[in-house]
């Protein structure tokens, strides 16, 4: 076996430069494992988020035109606490609907041949709809909001199948998924709705 020679041996130069390159791989190796907790953390977060606080839908259909429009994607709020006039999404027959509050709970609804909504005697000023339906109502009127329920309509009355129908009903609690609050897609009606 032959020995090393001196002169084969690294110099020190040569250990103390492999040694810091060394630490920098390591300080690197720890930098990108710490940026893919972050991105894993984040991306957890914002999964949550949505599920969980601010759902995002995409609308299907036409029952809320011309308000909301086939494709376009919104930003729910879950809450309790909902106003005449407040668009909701909430589940029915394993899909998301989305309609307009009409009338809360205990309050007496009315709806005439001409598609004119009274609540509790008072006729409801629509400036959203461009068109009043009777549409599908197979329900008695005058019609009582049960306690603890929403009766809610599509914007587009003509065609939404909504609270008017005893298939849809009125909207229980449980079953509301959040207040559409803000459009993000299409980009040119990018906005908050009311």
């Amino acid at each position: 076996m032959r020995r090393r020679q001196y002169s084969e041996l690294p110099t020190e130069e040569q250990v103390m430069a492999e040694l810091r390159r060394e630490r920098e791989r390591s300080r690197l190796t720890r930098s990108v494992r710490s940026g893919i907790y972050v991105f894993l953390i984040a991306v957890a977060a914002a999964v949550l988020i949505a599920t969980m606080v601010l759902p995002v839908f995409r609308i299907y259909g036409s029952s809320m035109s011309p308000v909301l429009n086939e494709g376009d994607i919104v930003i729910s709020v879950k809450t309790s606490s909902f106003q005449r006039g407040d668009i909701i999404s909430f589940y029915y027959n394993n899909k998301v609907l989305v309609k307009r509050v009409i009338a809360l709970p205990g309050e007496w609804v009315d709806i005439d041949d001409a598609g004119n909504i009274y609540v509790d005697g008072t006729l409801l000023d629509e400036p959203y709809l461009q068109e009043k339906a009777l549409g599908e109502c197979d329900i008695d009127m005058p019609y009582q909001v049960p306690e603890g329920r929403l009766f809610v309509c599509g914007d587009h009355r003509s065609t939404s199948v909504d609270s008017r129908s005893s298939t849809v009903g009125c909207v229980a609690e449980e079953q509301i998924a959040g207040k559409i609050i803000f459009r993000v897609w299409p980009l040119q009606d990018i906005g908050v709705l009311e």
